[in-house]
């Protein structure tokens, strides 16, 4: 399995400017080949859209890698826009900031920001929790439907003391979410923190990330606690903005 991904990456590293388009025995050539194993290299990248194949049977890169390309410039475009709007939302709190996205149930983290007198959490930038267990997950699973069938389709199972394990009880807990515009995680996964997290909205309206803020359930349930939601969610409305999204 190792040695087909690594043929299959060599297969897409020998297309070029200088040569776009490829047949079946010149890749083979290039990368010494049997042409057999090629073609079925081949086929298999062009069904999941990596490679697209022409009339004359040759082939070129296919549109799969421009989207691989558009998250991966989107998911820095989210970076560099928010990193100074997160960082003003720990100076002015204590805890650790987040952002996160969805990816098969669960979310990673692509952002993590923390004050310097947080306590420490065991979380990093590409690390993933399952969404249901999360105060970011839950944000974005109450905003896209398809995203919850496929969390539950993977199973509840419990992560924490608190964490929400049966399906009814999920489904009523997100309904709130949409209510409220914001979601809470209370020692519902391993970092057994309190967290609150609100969605970041594209230039289209759609909820493709969320950030939150995480600390002691002592101090984010404290005095302030209403100022720290407010905060969260005008952080989150600020990065929206700067995405290009436009309340209307």
């Amino acid at each position: 399995m190792i040695e087909s991904v690594k043929k299959a990456c060599q297969i897409i590293s020998c297309f070029s400017s200088e040569e776009p388009v490829l047949g079946n025995a010149e890749i083979a050539n290039k990368l010494g080949m049997n042409p057999s194993s090629t073609h079925h290299l081949l086929s298999t990248l062009c069904n999941e859209g990596v490679l697209m194949r022409d009339q004359k049977r040759k082939y070129r890169l296919g549109w799969k890698l421009l989207e691989w390309n558009n998250n991966v410039m989107f998911q820095q475009d989210i970076y560099d826009r928010a990193i100074p709007l997160v960082k003003d939302l720990i100076h002015r709190f204590i805890g650790t900031a987040h952002i996160a996205m969805f990816d098969k149930g669960e979310v990673v983290f692509v952002l993590k920001v923390s004050s310097q007198e947080a306590s420490p959490i065991h979380t990093y930038i590409g690390s993933r929790k399952p969404a249901y267990a999360t105060s970011t997950g839950k944000v974005l699973l109450s905003f896209n439907s398809s995203y919850l069938n496929e969390t539950i389709s993977r199973g509840l199972s419990k992560q924490a003391p608190n964490t929400i394990t049966d399906i009814d009880t999920l489904k009523k807990e997100l309904e709130m979410v949409r209510k409220l515009g914001y979601s809470i995680s209370n020692n519902e996964n391993s970092t057994a923190t309190y967290a609150i997290a609100a969605p970041i909205l594209s230039y289209s309206g759609k909820t493709i990330a969320a950030v939150n803020l995480v600390g002691p359930a002592s101090y984010m349930q404290g005095s302030h606690r209403n100022m720290i939601i407010q905060s969260v969610i005008n952080t989150a409305q600020s990065i929206s903005q700067e995405l290009g999204y436009i309340e209307v």
